[in-house]
């Protein structure tokens, strides 16, 4: 069963408490605090325009709920070609038309990605299953993570990923029985398990050895699946994403996402608008300031030590900039030692700042060398822009 959200049907379905009328602000909904305290209230001047101040839902197909950190979302069945099925969602395609149609975000540059053991096709049939030439994904293993010492917890001293792709899996799937070239971020997740052993999970306590970690409830009988959403920053508005890939596997214990090794072939030239460059920019902080009422905490510090988002910035999304993509190349970001001492040390929420204090030499890479990406890529469709 395939179910299709209509636009005029997708909203956020749990806003918290509302704003007085007339007041652009409002308190920010449980699953945002204690990061964010004041979010733009409604009407809103990008209800007008998506590039004004203001919430804008970015995947229409998706129902939101603010107050969990949760999204809805049309749930897929395909099946492999060796016959297995397939539970899959879509976020993003290469083609305008289709993502207006669909519901789903726009990214032209996301086609520079179909290279190397990237490629990954499909056909749809007469009834609408999407039949995959290759890929599977193991949901079986138990993710977990060890930290390093409290005062220094990254790197972990353990990992292990909670799903992991064989090595012809990718999220990423060309239609070849299409009359033009469209590529699809549709990401696997549950592998060979029937509708009967999904429905359970309609209500919730999905069971993560045999879906994907980030699912709250998945529910073929309605054709739907609820994930939960992280939240991060991107030129200093608040946003919510899913994680559903990476091609390493601390990167994708960390994400809860699947460890995929074919992602790994992904180009990647570190300039955003650089033809073939097929990902987007996003800053992970790993030493930002700790501590839940810290106003300033972000990084993999803070969140291997009390539990919640690091609180990344990302890139270009729709509305802000035209290089979004999915795919997004981690620059690992380490606040100096000056940086520290001097005080300097406080949460980013723009990429331009972050490069700014770079250049100023206060903020490196792992290595202490220039900040730049090392190597990492992390599947991030984003779902809702917060301000």
């Amino acid at each position: 069963m395939v179910l299709t959200i209509p636009k005029s049907q997708a909203e956020v379905i749990n806003r918290g408490i509302e704003a007085k009328p007339y007041h652009e602000a409002r308190p920010a909904p449980d699953f945002l605090q204690p990061d964010l305290k004041i979010v733009v209230g409604q009407p809103s001047p990008s209800e007008i325009n998506p590039s004004f101040l203001g919430p804008v839902l970015l995947m229409k197909s998706a129902h939101i709920d603010l107050v969990a950190g949760t999204a809805t979302l049309p749930l897929h069945k395909g099946q492999l070609a060796s016959g297995e099925t397939v539970w899959f969602i879509i976020t993003d395609s290469t083609d305008q038309n289709l993502s207006d149609l669909h519901g789903v975000n726009y990214s032209p540059k996301l086609a520079y990605g179909y290279t190397g053991r990237n490629q990954r096709t499909a056909t749809i049939s007469k009834d609408g299953t999407w039949i995959f030439s290759q890929g599977k994904v193991d949901f079986s293993p138990k993710l977990s993570i060890t930290p390093g010492a409290s005062d220094a917890p990254f790197p972990p001293e353990a990992v292990m990923p909670g799903s992991i792709g064989d090595v012809s899996y990718t999220p990423l799937v060309k239609v070849t029985n299409a009359t033009k070239d469209v590529l699809f971020n549709a990401p696997m997740l549950a592998f060979n398990q029937t509708e009967e052993q999904l429905n359970v999970f309609c209500d919730g306590k999905a069971n993560h050895d045999l879906v994907h970690d980030k699912v709250i409830s998945i529910c073929p009988r309605d054709g739907t699946v609820t994930m939960a959403l992280t939240l991060g920053f991107t030129f200093g508005k608040p946003i919510l994403y899913l994680s559903t890939e990476s091609n390493d596997p601390t990167v994708a214990a960390l994400e809860t996402a699947t460890y995929t090794p074919a992602m790994e072939d992904l180009p990647f030239a570190n300039e955003d608008a650089l033809p073939g460059e097929s990902a987007e920019r996003i800053y992970v902080f790993v030493n930002g300031a700790t501590g839940l009422e810290n106003p300033h905490r972000q990084g993999l510090y803070s969140a291997l030590n009390d539990g919640r988002g690091p609180l990344n910035v990302l890139g270009g999304i729709p509305t802000l900039n035209l290089d979004y993509s999915p795919m997004w190349r981690i620059f690992p970001a380490v606040w100096t030692d000056e940086a520290v001492q001097k005080g300097y040390r406080a949460r980013m929420t723009d990429a331009v700042h972050i490069e700014d204090m770079a250049a100023k030499g206060f903020i490196k890479s792992l290595d202490g060398g220039d900040l730049r990406a090392v190597g990492f890529i992390v599947n991030c469709p984003v779902v809702y822009r917060i301000n």
